[in-house]
């Protein structure tokens, strides 16, 4: 079983606060997970592969049929998201009959991706930013009369959610940076009315942590050393010394996870003293610790808390696969009997509560998403829908998960997927080397893990192996691995995406001088520093909204991320000094723009608040100036990634065409995917197969 959130279920997560440190893998075809065609000559295929139906871009990065399933506290409601007009917004039906449904928002341009039900489940709540920067706020419907009403209504402003509660189930905590866009002020809002209570005005700190009665108990303030000191607040006063602090190495995997219901608890997620974070409770008046759980491979991840005492119930670890342990007997034997009737993956949306109702979700691998409605009392599972129904039958790959060894002896997980009919023996090599995408993930401090990939299955169905692989500085497998990437960028860390490549080659996965690389975000920068630093290494490269200069990147981060820039700085690079500014300029791809050799295709939103334009613009016109062959895809209606199914289908129309002419894969042909899109073809377009014709 996995589990979506690592908050307890009935805490709203969404824009959590500012502790995570991450450029984050952006939202388009890399980040969904869990018609006619050609293939193109040159390719490395078996004969089966070359058979293999094509499964079309729309069924597979289009909008689902439903997603996002959720149960209301009360157990009267089930929400979730769908196409209204061919954009996503929230529909609700009663949960005696989900047949009665009705769309509920009226999103007209930008798909809603994130709603909850308030805590009295009255309302729908969700958030929403404007063309992609990420300056959410917060919108409530109500869901007797329809009513919509612009909770946070400030421009550039950035909502965060601090507490809701079981008490007080009409208000919740926020945090607001509409007067200084560096710090959220909290403020207590009444989910009805609509009216705002300041709680703290926040000159210093990078978060706060609430209790169940929605008083604030914890302040997060960064500290010189590259972590994070935590105070006590009492009455709306930050005492002035930390009761508890990090450095550097623990900064990452060392937070607190909220309170016991009766306040008297603290739960920490924390690797002080030990490699990996561990699930530790302390009492809040003596300050004693006991550890709860822990393992030497990985982090804690999530937990499942009681909804009465808010007491952990269970807990999950994350190494190659999601695992979990029950520590209460009610859940474990819940589980159990869900996985007794489940194939795959599977966790919890939503639960009613009294507990007695859970959504469940249901990852096959090899087939559609499937939700279901879980009676606990009456011991059913009722099947809620399909998110993907087009996607049974399909010829969807199974993921494997791999350890390969770094050249200086890490272990770096790692999943492979392979092209159908490749592996006729299911030895998890193929019978022939066949062209191979890596595909590196955003970040950098964040990870890869198994289940259902749609950019894997996608890519394995043009004929290609995908592997992606948790390079040095990825979170979840403890403190020292993500240390040893510190300083790293386009040296260390690269060196392990280039040790996966070679364990591929080694195996017999792929052939040298057929891997393309491609990623998002970090996983751009990735791209760019392999076709700069190692340019013989990658056949080409596809760069999603990656940085090019890490001067200018750090430089414009956006300003509530400033709190958190001496650990940029220590983990990065020091622009303030000048060993610090010399070792970023060097390993900025920027400035070795002149060794590209190899096809490049970058996609950019002209909005990203992350990784600015510039960064994109930068690179492009360092390689028209050396008459370097680029292609750049501009959306000016986007962010750090492609939001809007139809720009996201149509950059990865790009994407496969651009493959195909590089490694000699299959592709649909682009058609009509970039006029029905904003994409700008800013540079290139005569160097991707039949983007020419599809831009005329």
């Amino acid at each position: 079983m996995t589990d979506r959130t690592k908050s307890p279920a009935r805490t709203l997560s969404f824009m959590a606060a500012a502790s995570a440190l991450a450029f984050a893998t952006p939202h388009h075809a890399l980040a969904d997970h869990h018609g006619g065609s050609h293939a193109s000559s040159g390719a490395q295929m078996t004969k089966t592969s070359e058979a293999t139906p094509l499964i079309p871009r729309d069924v597979l990065f289009g909008n689902p049929t439903r997603a996002g399933g959720q149960i209301s506290p009360d157990g009267q409601w089930l929400g979730w998201l769908a196409p209204q007009d061919g954009v996503l917004n929230v529909w609700i039906a009663p949960a005696d009959n989900p047949d009665e449904a009705r769309v509920l928002t009226k999103a007209t341009d930008r798909p809603i991706r994130q709603y909850f039900f308030a805590p009295d489940s009255r309302s729908i709540l969700y958030i929403q930013d404007k063309g992609g920067d990420e300056n959410f706020l917060m919108y409530g419907v109500n869901i007797e009369t329809g009513a919509e009403t612009t909770l946070t209504d400030f421009e550039n402003t950035r909502v965060q959610i601090v507490g809701a509660s079981d008490r007080y189930k009409d208000k919740v905590l926020v945090g607001l940076n509409n007067r200084d866009p560096r710090f959220h002020d909290v403020h207590l809002l009444d989910l009805n009315t609509g009216a705002l209570e300041l709680v703290i005005q926040n000159d210093a700190y990078a978060g706060f942590v609430a209790d169940d009665n929605l008083d604030l108990r914890l302040a997060l303030r960064p500290n010189a050393a590259g972590g994070m000191d935590f105070f006590r607040v009492e009455n709306g006063k930050v005492e002035e010394v930390p009761f508890s602090s990090t450095d550097l190495a623990d900064s990452l995997t060392t937070s607190p996870a909220g309170f016991t219901r009766d306040g008297q608890t603290l739960y920490w997620t924390d690797s002080r003293g030990r490699d990996t974070a561990a699930l530790i409770a302390m009492d809040v008046e003596s300050g004693e610790t006991r550890v709860i759980a822990e393992d030497g491979r990985a982090d804690i991840g999530g937990t499942l808390r009681d909804q009465d005492t808010g007491e952990v119930q269970a807990y999950s670890v994350n190494y190659l696969k999601t695992e979990w342990t029950a520590l209460d007997s009610d859940i474990g034997a819940a589980l159990d009997w869900l996985d007794e009737r489940l194939d795959g993956a599977f966790g919890i949306n939503s639960r009613t509560d009294d507990d007695r109702k859970w959504l469940v979700w249901n990852d096959p691998l090899t087939a559609p998403t499937k939700v279901y409605l879980f009676d606990r009392d009456a011991e059913t599972l009722t099947e809620f829908y399909t998110g993907r129904p087009d996607l049974e039958g399909a010829p969807l790959q199974p993921m494997q998960a791999l350890e390969i060894e770094s050249r200086d002896g890490l272990t770096l997980t790692s999943y492979l997927t392979l092209p159908p009919g490749t592996d006729t023996d299911a030895d998890g090599v193929p019978e022939q080397p066949v062209p191979m995408v890596l595909l590196v993930h955003g970040g950098p401090w964040a990870r890869d893990g198994y289940g259902y990939n749609s950019t894997h299955q996608w890519l394995a169905n043009r004929g290609y192996a995908v592997l992606s692989t948790n390079f040095r500085g990825s979170t979840g497998f403890g403190k020292e691995f993500i240390s040893s990437g510190d300083l790293e960028w386009g040296r260390k860390m690269h060196d392990d995406l280039l040790d996966a490549v070679q364990w591929a080659v080694d195996r017999g996965v792929t052939s040298r001088d057929k891997v393309a690389i491609m990623g998002g975000s970090y996983g751009g920068y990735a791209t760019l520093a392999g076709l700069t630093f190692t340019p013989d290494e990658f056949a080409c490269g596809v760069d999603i909204v990656g940085p090019s200069n890490l001067e200018t990147l750090l430089s414009t981060i956006p300003p509530y991320w400033e709190p958190l820039i001496a650990q940029f700085h220590e983990r990065m690079g020091n622009p303030n000094t000048p060993e610090g500014l010399a070792m970023l300029k060097e390993r900025s791809p920027l400035y070795s723009a002149q060794n590209i050799t190899k096809p490049l295709l970058i996609g950019q939103g002209a909005n990203d608040p992350r990784v600015n334009q510039a960064e994109s613009d930068q690179i492009v016109e360092a390689m028209k100036s050396n008459d370097i062959p680029v292609t750049y895809v501009l959306y000016p209606d986007e962010g750090h990634g492609f939001a809007k199914p139809e720009n996201n289908i149509a950059f990865n129309a790009i994407a496969e065409n651009f493959l195909a002419t590089c490694l000699g894969g299959r592709a649909e042909p682009i058609g009509d995917t970039v006029g029905a899109s904003t994409a700008q073809i800013v540079e290139g377009a005569d160097f991707v197969q039949g983007l020419s014709d599809a831009v005329k």
